[in-house]
């Protein structure tokens, strides 16, 4: 089931890749503020909140709307950082939402996307992210070879690279790589299941100054303190916020339990 759903991901970005999705013609600046800083330096909970409009696990989770009103409530509700969709495919991203973002903030934006293929690490060049998502797990099942030329390629486009784990076994791995932060998805691509213990059996016994982000199925106070206790040092939250009717107030809420 692993390799379906992976392997479909993969499709609709090839998919996304052919429809020419990813030429845009722009050359925008990436943010002067530096995450891992930011991370290392506040002393609330650092949230990375993603604007996202759909997903597979969920479906629809908000009617699309302008995602620059979303950016900026999400940052007065004290969010650091912002994750934003470009792939349509599933999620009904768009690399034009993330443009519009990047004219309207000034806080570093994560280019969520299934990377494939190095236009997709150019256009995020272009349209200004300070990071993209690379995933481990299309490179341990092989349905992409060599991480760290993929990765040293986002370095050379002056890219910082979050690289996303579910297993102990793919955290190992991630660790021999250059990657600038690691995420942790709770979320299992074999069943789309969400399990908030999978950060604290993957880091159980881990002792390194690599910075941890947990992802997915975050939705209280409790749950980021949690995720802290079990060594998370920041976290990637979208669903929860994107469906409440306050976005706002319930990233403050989030911000605040730290």
């Amino acid at each position: 089931m692993a390799e379906n759903i992976l392997k479909k991901l993969v499709t609709n970005s090839q998919i996304a890749i052919d429809d020419g999705v990813y030429n845009v013609d722009v050359n925008l600046q990436k943010s002067d503020q530096d995450f891992k800083q930011i991370i290392t330096s506040n002393p609330h909970a650092t949230l990375l909140t993603e604007i996202k409009f759909a997903s597979p696990s969920l479906g629809k989770i908000r009617t699309i709307g302008d995602p620059t009103v979303i950016a900026k409530q999400m940052i007065a509700g004290g969010s650091k950082a912002l994750s934003i969709l470009t792939q349509p495919h599933l999620f009904n991203g768009s690399p034009e939402y993330f443009i519009k973002v990047r004219q309207a903030v000034d806080v570093p934006l994560l280019m969520k996307d299934i990377m494939i293929d190095k236009i997709q690490i150019d256009a995020a060049k272009k349209i200004g992210a300070d990071y993209m998502l690379v995933i481990q797990s299309l490179f341990d099942q092989k349905f992409l070879t060599d991480i760290d030329e993929f990765i040293a390629y986002g370095h050379k486009q002056g890219l910082n690279i979050l690289l996303e784990v579910h297993t102990r076994e793919e955290f190992q791995n991630a660790l021999k790589t250059e990657a600038d932060i690691i995420g942790i998805n709770n979320r299992n691509l074999d069943t789309l299941e969400i399990n908030l213990k999978t950060t604290e059996s993957v880091l159980s016994g881990y002792d390194d100054s690599r910075l941890i982000l947990s992802e997915s199925g975050i939705n209280t106070p409790e749950d980021i303190q949690y995720l802290k206790k079990s060594g998370a040092n920041a976290f990637l939250i979208g669903s929860s916020i994107m469906k409440s009717d306050n976005i706002e107030e319930q990233v403050r809420k989030l911000v605040n339990s730290i």
